[in-house]
C-alpha cells in the first residue's frame, strides 16, 4: 500500500522492503509484535483483574463502596482522558521512546498499587497506572501501522483484536487464581504485583527489538494542543465520573449536572478544534482523520461492540458470583469459551471466502444479539444453563469478534502512516469509553432490576440478568443496522 504525505512535509514514501514482510517470516517484526502486544495484554488485563479482588480489597482496607468503585474505575478514567494525548506524544517524541516510558510508568505504578496501605493511596496509584497505559497503548497500533503492510498488517491487527478479547477473560481468570491462592498471605496484592516482573522483562527486551525512531520525522511533528487536552479531559472526566459513581450514590443531582456539563465542554472542544485547524494549528485530533472514509461509522460500531462486551461481562459476573455463589476462580473460568472463540475468529476472519466479507459485520452483530439473549434465556430459571450456555457463549465470542475485528481493520486501512497516531488514539479512546458506557448503563440496569425484585437469590438475579441481556441484544441489533450502511462514494 502506497502512502502520501501532506504538502510541505516532503515527498511521499512507501513502506521499505523490510517493513513489508510477513511477521511470521521476519523474526524482527515477529519480536516487535510480541513485545507491543504483551504490553497491550498486560494493560488490558489490569482493567479486569481487579474486579474479582474487590471484595478482598474492601475487607482488608475497610474501603467504602464508592472507594472501591474508584479503585476499579480510576484506572479507566485516567486511561480514557489521556489516550489521545498519549498518541500525540508518540508522534512527537517517538513511538519507541514513548512506549517504553509508558511501560516503565505502568510497571512502577503497579508496584506502588501492590504496596498501598490505604484506599486513598490505592486510588491515586491506580490513576497513575491508567496514565501509564494511556501513554503506552496508543503506540501499539501506531507501531503496527508503521511497520506492517498488506496481509502482514491484517494479521497483526487480527492478533491485536485477539489480545483485546483474551485480556478481558484472562483478567477475570488470573484475578480469581491469585486471590484464591492468597500467596504468602498477601491477599489481593498479587493482582498488581504480577505486573512488575513482566514489565521489567518487557522493558529489557523492548529496548532491543523496537525500531529506532526516525529523527527527521520527529522534527516535523506537531505540537501537543494543551488547551484542547484540557477541554477534552474535562469533558471525559465530567462524563465518566457520574457514570462510575451514579449508581452507588442513587443518581444525585450533581451526577446529572455533571453529564450536562460534559456535553457543554465537548461542544466547546469541537468548536475550538475546528477553529484551530482553520487557523493552521495542530488540533488534538486532525480533522482529516475524522473525514477518512468509514471512520465515523467505525466509531459507532466500536462503541456498540465494547459496550455490549463490557456490559455482558459485568452483569454476568454479578450474577454468577452473587446469584449462583460461584467462587472468584470459577466465575473467571466461566468466560473462557467466549474469549477463546473471540480470539480464533479475530485471527482467521481474513481467510474466509471473499463473498462473505461484506456481510461479516452485520452478521456478527446479529449473532451477538441472538447469543446474548440466549444466555439470559438459558439462565432464567436460576440454573447453570447446561450445554446450551456454552453454545451461547461461543456465539457471543464469534459475534463480537466479527463486529470488532473487521471494523478496526477497515477503519485503519485508509489511514496514512502520518495520521496513525491520531487514528490510534481516537479508536482506542472509543473502545475504552465503550467499556465505561457498557458497565455503567447495563450494570445500572441489572442492579436496579435486582433491587426492584426484592430478596436476593439465584432466581431474582437470573430475572435481572434476563432483562439486561435483552437490552444488550437490542444494542447489538443497532450495530447490525449500522453495518448495513454503505459509505457514500
Amino acid at each position: 500500500m502506497t502512502t502520501t504525505t501532506p504538502a510541505g512535509t516532503g515527498p511521499a514514501r512507501g513502506p521499505s522492503p523490510e517493513t513489508s514482510k510477513d511477521p511470521g517470516t521476519d523474526n524482527r517484526l515477529g519480536r516487535l509484535l510480541a513485545v507491543v502486544l504483551a504490553g497491550q495484554f498486560m494493560a488490558l488485563l489490569d482493567v479486569f483483574i481487579v474486579n474479582v479482588a474487590v471484595p478482598t480489597i474492601g475487607s482488608e482496607l475497610h474501603a467504602s463502596g464508592a472507594g472501591l468503585q474508584l479503585v476499579v474505575a480510576g484506572y479507566s478514567i485516567s486511561y480514557a482522558v489521556l489516550l489521545i494525548t498519549g498518541a500525540r506524544l508518540g508522534d512527537r517524541l517517538g513511538h519507541r521512546r514513548v512506549y517504553l516510558a509508558g511501560l516503565a510508568l505502568f510497571t512502577a505504578a503497579s508496584l506502588a498499587c501492590g504496596l498501598a496501605r490505604g484506599t486513598g493511596e490505592l486510588i491515586a496509584f491506580r490513576l497513575v497506572q491508567g496514565a501509564g497505559s494511556a501513554v503506552m497503548i496508543p503506540q501499539v497500533l501506531s507501531l503496527i501501522q508503521r511497520n506492517f503492510t498488506g496481509e502482514a498488517r491484517a494479521r497483526a491487527l487480527g492478533a491485536y483484536s485477539a489480545v483485546l478479547a483474551t485480556g478481558a477473560a484472562a483478567g477475570q481468570v488470573l484475578g480469581g487464581v491469585l486471590v484464591s491462592a492468597d500467596l504468602f498471605g498477601t491477599g489481593w496484592r498479587p493482582v498488581f504485583l504480577v505486573n512488575v516482573p513482566v514489565g521489567v522483562v518487557l522493558l529489557a527486551f523492548g529496548s532491543r527489538v523496537l525500531p529506532r525512531d526516525d529523527v527527521r520525522a520527529l522534527e516535523r511533528s506537531r505540537g501537543l494542543d494543551l488547551p484542547g487536552l484540557v477541554l477534552l479531559a474535562a469533558a471525559v472526566s465530567l462524563f465518566t465520573v457520574p457514570l462510575v459513581l451514579g449508581q452507588e450514590e442513587d443518581w444525585p443531582l450533581w451526577s446529572w449536572l455533571s453529564l450536562g456539563a460534559a456535553a457543554v465542554f465537548f461542544t466547546v472542544f469541537c468548536l475550538y478544534e475546528s477553529r484551530l485547524a482553520r487557523r493552521g494549528g495542530a488540533p488534538l485530533i486532525a480533522p482529516r482523520v475524522l473525514r477518512h472514509p468509514g471512520i465515523g461509522l467505525a466509531v459507532f460500531r466500536l462503541l456498540a461492540v465494547m459496550a455490549v462486551n463490557a456490559g455482558f461481562l459485568f452483569a454476568l459476573t454479578l450474577h454468577v458470583q452473587g446469584g449462583l455463589g460461584y467462587s472468584a476462580l470459577r466465575a473467571g473460568l466461566t468466560f473462557a469459551p467466549t474469549a477463546v472463540i473471540f480470539g480464533l475468529v479475530g485471527l482467521t476472519w481474513r481467510n474466509w471466502p471473499a463473498a462473505w466479507q461484506r456481510a461479516l459485520i452485520p452478521a456478527g452483530f446479529m449473532i451477538a444479539a441472538v447469543a446474548v439473549a440466549g444466555v439470559g434465556r438459558v439462565l432464567k430459571d436460576g440454573g447453570d444453563g447446561g450445554l446450551w450456555l456454552y453454545v451461547a457463549f461461543a456465539g457471543v465470542g464469534a459475534g463480537l469478534a466479527l463486529g470488532f475485528s473487521p471494523t478496526l481493520a477497515k477503519a485503519l486501512a485508509t489511514v496514512r502512516p502520518e495520521d496513525a497516531a491520531d487514528a490510534s488514539g481516537l479508536l482506542v479512546t472509543v473502545t475504552q469509553l465503550g467499556q465505561l458506557i457498557g458497565v455503567a448503563a447495563f450494570g445500572t440496569l441489572f442492579l436496579n432490576r435486582l433491587e426492584s425484585l426484592g430478596a436476593p437469590g439465584a432466581y431474582t438475579s437470573a430475572d435481572a440478568l434476563l432483562a439486561c441481556t435483552y437490552a444488550l441484544a437490542a444494542t447489538a441489533t443497532l450495530g447490525a443496522v449500522s453495518g448495513l450502511v454503505r459509505r457514500r462514494r
